[in-house]
Order: C-alpha cells, then sequence, then structure tokens
C-alpha cells in the first residue's frame, strides 16, 4: 500500500497562503541546540517529516523534546549522551549531518553512519572533514560510519573550496568550544547560516560577519539556553509565488523576506508575471503571455538550485525557448523526465535543460524523485488537463509544510488516496 497525492488541474487559485519556518534552518537549528547547557525554544517549526526524523535522534541522543502549541519545540539537552548515531533517521535525511559538528563541538567525538536524503548526484561531505580536520579533529571511516575525535579542537583559517552551506554551519557549530578564533574563508552567504548563527549568539556564541564570505568565530566555554524564531522559508515562498504564477487568479503570499527571494523575483518579472511585491507579501494575478527566459543556477544570492525545479513548470506555459543551466548538482534533472510524460517539450544535455514552449500538459502518473521534483509535479498537476497522480509524495512531505491543505485552502481540487 502506498499513498499518491491526487490533483485535478485548471482550477484557478485565490485567496492567501502564509509561508512556514524555513526547513534549511530548522534542520540545521534542532541539532545546534544540542551545544546549549540548558533548554533552547525554536518558534515557527514547520510541520515536516524532516523535523520528524531530527527529533529521534534528539531521543536517541537522550535530549528531552517537547511540542508546544502548533509549530514551538523546546529541547533540552542537560542530559544528552554521546551515542553513536547508527538510527534508522540517519539515513532519512542529509541534514543529519549537522549532528556531526554539533557532537563534535560539545563532546570532541562523534561517531555516525553515512546521512542519507535526496539524490541529486554525487554530494560528498569531504569539505566538512577537511574542517574537522583543520580544527584538530582525526576522521576515520569504517564499517560504515564516520568516527571523528580530537583531544582539543583549536581555532583555525579555514578556507571551503566550495561556498557550501552545509560545511559553513558544520564548521561553524563545531568551532564554537574551540580555543581561540577560527576563520570561514569563502564561506556560504545563505540567509539560513545567518539564523543558525544569530541563534548561537542568543545562546552566548561569538560568531561574526555570516552573510558575507568570511565567518569567524571565537571559541567559548559554554552555551546557554535561548528562545529563538525561524525565519520563512524562501523555498517554499518561491514555490508558492511560481504556483500563483502559474495558476492563479489572485493569490497572496503571506510571511515573507523579498530580499531572500530577489533572484527569483526579477526572473518572474522579466516573464512578465504580474505581480506586486509588499515588505512581507507578494500579490500574484493572473499572468498571460509569458515570455522565455534562462536562468544559471548559483549560490545566494544568485538563483537557487533548490527553485530551479519548482520554475520549470511554468517554463513550460512561456512562448518560446528558456533554458535552465544548472551549476550547483548538475544531475539535478529527474523531474524533466515526469513532466516530458506530461506533455512538456524539454530536451536535455548535461547539466542543461531546453524548455519550448507553450505546451498544454496533461494529467498522468508521474513520481516524484526528490522533494523539489515533486514540487515541480504539483505545479504541473495544477496546469494540467485532467488529474495527475503524483508517487513517491513522502519526498514533498519532508519538506513542504501541509501542502495540500494550503493549497486547498486557494481553491485547488487536490486529494490523498492509498493504492496497492
Amino acid at each position: 500500500m502506498q499513498e499518491v497525492l491526487k490533483i485535478e488541474g485548471k482550477h484557478l487559485l485565490k485567496g492567501s497562503v502564509k509561508i512556514s519556518g524555513s526547513k534549511n534552518a530548522t534542520v540545521a537549528l534542532i541539532p545546534a541546540a544540542i551545544l546549549a547547557s540548558g533548554p533552547v525554544t525554536i518558534w515557527g517549526v514547520p510541520h515536516i517529516s524532516d523535523v520528524g526524523h531530527l527529533g529521534e535522534l534528539l531521543e536517541a541522543l537522550n535530549v528531552h523534546l517537547t511540542q508546544v502549541g502548533d509549530d514551538q519545540l523546546i529541547i533540552d539537552p542537560t542530559n544528552i549522551k554521546n551515542i553513536a548515531l547508527d538510527h534508522p533517521a540517519v539515513t532519512k535525511l542529509r541534514a543529519s549531518y549537522y549532528f556531526m559538528g554539533a557532537l563534535l563541538g560539545r563532546f570532541k567525538s562523534v561517531s555516525m553512519k553515512m546521512p542519507g536524503g535526496c539524490y541529486l548526484g554525487p554530494r560528498p561531505i569531504d569539505l566538512h572533514l577537511k574542517g574537522f580536520e583543520a580544527l584538530g579533529a582525526k576522521v576515520e571511516f569504517k564499517q560504515g560510519a564516520y568516527h571523528i575525535t580530537a583531544d582539543q579542537l583549536i581555532g583555525a583559517k579555514i578556507y571551503l573550496d566550495i561556498a557550501s552551506v552545509g560545511a559553513t554551519i558544520n564548521i561553524m557549530m563545531a568551532a564554537i568550544h574551540a580555543l581561540g578564533r577560527t576563520t570561514i574563508e569563502n564561506a556560504a552567504k545563505e540567509p539560513e547560516i545567518i539564523d543558525v548563527a544569530n541563534m548561537l549568539n542568543k545562546m552566548g556564541a561569538q560568531v561574526r560577519g555570516a552573510g558575507t564570505n568570511v565567518i569567524t568565530i571565537d571559541g567559548v566555554n559554554n552555551l546557554h539556553g535561548c528562545i529563538h524564531e525561524i525565519i520563512p522559508d524562501r523555498i517554499e515562498a518561491g514555490t508558492f509565488i511560481i504556483m500563483a504564477a502559474a495558476a492563479a487568479e489572485e493569490v497572496i503570499v503571506e510571511n515573507i523576506i523579498p530580499q531572500h527571494l530577489e533572484s527569483l523575483l526579477s526572473k518572474l518579472q522579466e516573464m512578465g508575471v504580474n505581480m506586486k511585491v509588499g515588505p512581507d507579501h507578494v500579490i500574484i494575478r493572473k499572468s498571460e503571455n509569458l515570455k522565455p527566459v534562462d536562468i544559471q543556477t548559483l549560490s545566494y544570492p544568485g538563483y537557487a538550485t533548490d527553485l530551479q525545479q519548482p520554475m520549470t513548470p511554468l517554463l513550460t506555459q512561456a512562448k518560446g525557448k528558456s533554458i535552465i543551466k544548472e551549476t550547483i548538482y548538475v544531475e539535478r534533472f529527474k523531474h524533466c523526465q515526469e513532466l516530458q510524460r506530461m506533455g512538456a517539450d524539454i530536451n536535455l544535455i548535461p547539466a542543461t535543460a531546453f524548455i519550448n514552449g507553450p505546451s498544454a500538459l496533461f494529467g498522468d502518473k508521474v513520481t516524484a524523485t526528490d522533494l523539489r521534483c515533486g514540487a515541480a509535479l504539483v505545479i504541473a498537476g495544477l496546469i494540467a488537463e485532467g488529474v495527475t497522480e503524483i508517487h513517491d509524495v513522502y519526498h514533498i512531505d519532508r519538506g513542504y509544510d501541509n501542502i495540500d491543505q494550503k493549497l486547498k485552502n486557494l481553491g485547488a481540487n487536490i486529494w490523498r488516496e492509498t493504492i496497492e
């Protein structure tokens, strides 16, 4: 038995939708909380399966977890035990690797099996490990698990070959209790890194420069609990903005930070999408005669790789040829094969998709091969003729808070069924 998501297309969306807390920040903030000596309260936690899997890992570490109200977590690591993390939840999400930096920072040792998550082509964690080694840790990989230990972590100057979000955050957490100053050069600049740094600083850390390409961390002896509210999810916001551009009569996307979405909003303006940007919201109205655009994914503040897949079905409705060049995860085009089943005219060469529009999409049975592919298929289902049936919806539930209910509230005809 498996659950599928079904969408009957051609229902115009109308109303407002509130964006949840950032998935990519949440999955780092929860592991970061174990660096504290007392309870950490996090507001704005999205209802996604990744949070559930991180909760299982906290419980395995004897960290007390309390859910308060709808979106609030209290994480109390007072009685934490540094056990080997060979729990099945480790392989359910890639962000489980943040426990490496947090446990290494707190206990000077961590044992953990290889993290999982969406397959987007090779995504090695060498940069994280090189960072830990630069701080004085010894890394061993045996019997499918990493064993990382240090007598003492000592601040160092670390240059990242690639501006990796995961490596930046992981090294930042490991360096919190290191002796002296750690400098991360060519650090990633994503807003989620600033959010994690802000929470660590509320806990008593001394992190400076988050959001720039040079971050400094002065080691401290102790971190205390704090209260922190997560930033809005810029990828969920971008996904709903693209949905509205594809299928809205009039939709207001609320609880956003427009500066985090500038690369997307400028592309949508270039396409001729009818929208008005406010201080914390965007109003999108029915858009006709969309123009084709060329997109190249880049590290923040460039066009986000996570919004490349949701953008593809919208580009199938533009008149002419659009080109997407993927520079972050060059194999991130599995959604294109699924969209082709629905009538999209897409040609692929390595790392590049050529989308010819406009195409009349029709409902079919398709598979969410990863999280953002799932989002792309939902958007395609909203504009397709007939019913689209999306399989492997657990990928979508990993990163989108209550997506079907939010869409129902906007007037979409969307439901779940359990099938053989």
